[in-house]
């Protein structure tokens, strides 16, 4: 006897199973994908009906239908054997117990009427099957699983190709395999519009061809983590999938030029591509990239350690319609090539360079020159800059919304200074590690056009000069959600009840070291740690 999975198993294996088989239920040809041939013992999967063996009327199990020859609650089952003998007591009596309860049935908010055996139940009798298909529009890839196990109709609706446009399977990265892979662009088709699967370490070349050569109307592919891709899938792409917009190929490490350079011959849609951590890319494949692929809009190429200055004047030159740029950790970027990027993508609004400890304050000029419309702005661990480069930044960029300046070890309470005079929308700013702030500084931010309705977090943990009077600059601070206060050795508890006070629903992450235990009492217990009396 097979022993009962949780709730969320089962959805799992809903859908893993309806996916890995390739064999349609006798009913419904070339539409069902639950089959008990997958390989997996699970009661809601199905099995093709034998040569000269009577169908199936549905999936038994969870939210199934009723055997023909079952009898249940509310089912409107038949009425027993059709051969006019008894049945097997034993195998009654294991129907009985595979019977959908009517507890399970209404579980899934629909009347237990509703899974009888015949297609002609009410909501089907009322509702058109045009009006049903719409519903079935909005469930997500489990509940259409599921649905799909109810009755004969239910099952060809819910895997109607139009349901399959938008599918994640993030959740199942575990046992996607190839093959799944390959039966969804056969289920989907021309229909499929956005797929992700990120972290589905099972999925390689071969399943991303098939997938590429039947789903040509892909516009979204997020392939985060899928380290088993090659080149030979960016090939497939190029030659299947002209209408790609976006594309992640994070982390997958075995990603080189060519594939950059097969993009840009056969994607000229593209718009964003996430390369991060590629690591082989180097200025030969950004320049055939960007070479065909004018129209990207967002850039993301963190940790492609290959790159200098020279990419960044092939991006400059040739995407003048890039908003998003990523360069976090490129360790060989300097000044020369941000400064091409600022004066040839003018509609940037956010940039990450954290990690480029090579640029100086000429960035920021640049930046307040250039690119007005600029709302992120990411330089931690850039200890070259200085208040100079954020004022001229201040006084020229007033959308900022997000700053992180972790590391910036120059700045002073000027930065914040301009920053509150300037730029009235700041939601998020990172200060930590920036050892120079003071409460003087806090209180300009918190007497700052931002401060009322806009800033929402504000990160000053490793602030040795802050105290419990920079809190109290920021109780006018209306919107404040978060605040970091790890090591800031000056900040109470007194001080942090008194800020909740006025904010009762902040988050405080603070950290205070333990309180030293008194010495013992009875003078039995040594009052120094064993390392003390080593040294």
């Amino acid at each position: 006897m097979r022993g009962w999975l949780s709730s969320t198993d089962k959805a799992k294996k809903a859908v893993y199973v309806g996916f890995r088989s390739g064999n349609a239920p006798a009913y419904s040809p070339g539409h069902a994908c639950f089959s008990r041939q997958s390989g997996v013992k699970i009661r809601p999967a199905l099995r093709s009906s034998a040569p000269g063996e009577t169908p199936r009327s549905g999936p038994r199990g969870l939210g199934a239908a009723a055997p023909r020859n079952a009898t249940h609650g509310g089912g409107g089952g038949g009425t027993g054997s059709t051969s006019g003998t008894s049945p097997n007591p034993e195998t009654s009596r294991k129907r009985r117990n595979m019977a959908p309860s009517r507890d399970r049935l209404l579980h899934f908010g629909f009347k237990a009427t509703m899974f009888s055996n015949s297609d002609e139940a009410v909501i089907n009798k009322k509702l058109p099957k045009e009006l049903l298909l719409r519903i079935f529009s909005f469930l997500d890839v489990v509940t259409l699983c599921r649905c799909a196990q109810v009755s004969r109709a239910w099952n060809v609706l819910a895997l109607d190709g139009s349901n399959w446009q938008r599918i994640d399977l993030f959740d199942f990265q575990r046992d996607i395999e190839g093959r799944v892979v390959e039966n969804i662009s056969k289920r989907c088709g021309g229909f499929l519009r956005k797929l992700s699967l990120r972290g589905c370490l099972g999925v390689g070349d071969s399943a991303l061809r098939t997938f590429a050569q039947n789903c040509r109307n892909i516009e979204v592919l997020n392939l985060n983590g899928c380290t088993k891709t090659t080149d030979a899938t960016c090939t497939s792409l190029s030659k299947f999938c002209s209408k790609l917009r976006h594309l992640d190929l994070a982390s997958c490490t075995s990603i080189t030029n060519m594939s950059l350079k097969a993009l840009s011959e056969g994607c000229p849609l593209l718009e964003q591509l996430n390369i991060s951590w590629c690591d082989q890319v180097t200025k030969d494949g950004i320049q055939a990239l960007v070479r065909g692929c004018g129209g990207l809009k967002a850039l993301f190429l963190k940790g492609c350690t290959q790159l200098e200055d020279e990419a960044l004047k092939y991006i400059g030159a040739h995407c003048p319609e890039l908003v998003t740029l990523n360069l976090q950790t490129c360790l060989q970027i300097t000044d020369d090539g941000l400064i091409t990027i600022c004066r040839g993508c003018h509609k940037l609004q956010s940039l990450c360079a954290s990690g480029c400890s090579n640029i100086t304050d000429a960035i920021l000029n640049a930046l307040g020159q250039n690119c007005p419309r600029l709302r992120i702005l990411e330089v931690a661990r850039c200890s070259q800059l200085t208040d100079v480069g954020f004022t001229a930044l201040a006084r020229n960029c007033h959308e900022l919304e997000k700053m992180d300046l972790e590391e910036c070890v120059q700045i002073t309470d000027s930065t914040l200074i301009q920053l509150s005079i300037h730029c009235p929308r700041l939601q998020v700013l990172s200060l930590s590690h920036c050892e120079l702030i003071t409460d003087d500084g806090i209180r300009h931010l918190g007497n700052g056009a931002c401060a009322h309705d806009q800033l929402e977090v504000i990160e000053l943990d490793n602030c040795p000069l802050i105290t419990d009077a920079s809190l109290e600059h920021l109780k006018s601070c209306h919107s404040l959600e978060r605040i970091e206060l790890y090591d800031c050795q000056q900040i109470t508890r007194a001080g942090i009840k008194r800020l909740r006070t006025h904010l009762p629903n902040i988050k405080v992450h603070a950290y205070f070291a333990p309180v030293t235990p008194p010495p013992s009492v009875g003078g039995s217990r040594p009052r120094f740690c064993r390392c003390c009396i080593i040294l």
